[in-house]
């Protein structure tokens, strides 16, 4: 392929929620589902997020373990995978270069964006050691990011949401598995977040998918795994 191996990991609740409607990152994952995501990360070349998550969480995405990450290091990697931000502007006040998401690590940070983010904005992140790929165009274009990130080397890629990102992508065909950690907890709010949010799909045009496993955890959760057709 022209592009990363990529999957989708999403930890959600029995009603379909990714977060509640105040979207502050509730904490969904139970412990042994935080440490099965830790392994994924350690396993992956690089950890996307769209331009919400970015923007209002400023993630870390990096490795936990500091075992974990010692093995990518004996195996000639980075101790963190590449940390890539996916966002159509970019302002002073939206993500500040002492982010985690910027300084955390060691890790590279690329961020993809367009020419709605100022001159003196892409040379603030290019200065704090951000590799920046502007398109120029209204959206960032993901088939071509996923060429680009084959490209520099990120042949397996992890996604770690939100549900606008996760789909478009899927809607593209651009991903190949999906992983959902499903908690034992409800939510509800019809404007809460779930895996798959932006403009959806009419029935004819449903992304479809094969269940590849399940399992069921003692600390009530289960683990879906799916492959999508497509891929």
């Amino acid at each position: 392929m022209n592009r990363p191996y990529t999957f989708i990991n999403v930890a959600m609740t029995a009603d379909g929620k990714i977060d509640t409607f105040e979207r502050k990152g509730s904490a969904i994952s139970s412990k042994r589902d935080k440490s099965r995501v830790d392994e994924l990360r350690a396993a992956a070349d690089g950890i996307l997020v769209g331009g919400r998550t970015l923007l209002d969480e400023t993630p870390k995405l990096t490795v936990k373990s500091e075992a974990l990450r010692e093995d990518r290091v004996r195996r000639g990697l980075s101790p963190n995978p590449v940390k890539v931000g996916v966002v159509t502007s970019v302002a002073n006040a939206d993500i500040p270069l002492e982010s985690d998401f910027i300084k955390a690590g060691p890790a590279r940070v690329v961020i993809f964006t367009t020419n709605q983010t100022s001159k003196d904005k892409l040379a603030e992140l290019t200065a704090s050691g951000v590799e920046v790929f502007v398109h120029d165009a209204p959206r960032v274009d993901l088939n071509s990011m996923m060429q680009t990130l084959k490209k520099i080397g990120v042949d397996h890629l992890m996604v770690e949401g939100g549900g606008t990102m996760n789909f478009e992508l899927m809607r593209l065909g651009l991903v190949d598995e999906l992983m959902l950690f499903v908690a034992p907890m409800i939510f509800g709010g019809a404007n809460a977040p779930t895996p798959a949010d932006g403009t959806g799909l009419l029935r004819d045009a449903a992304v479809e998918m094969k269940l590849m496993d399940v399992e069921k955890w003692e600390d009530g959760g289960v683990l879906l795994r799916y492959k999508f057709f497509s891929s």
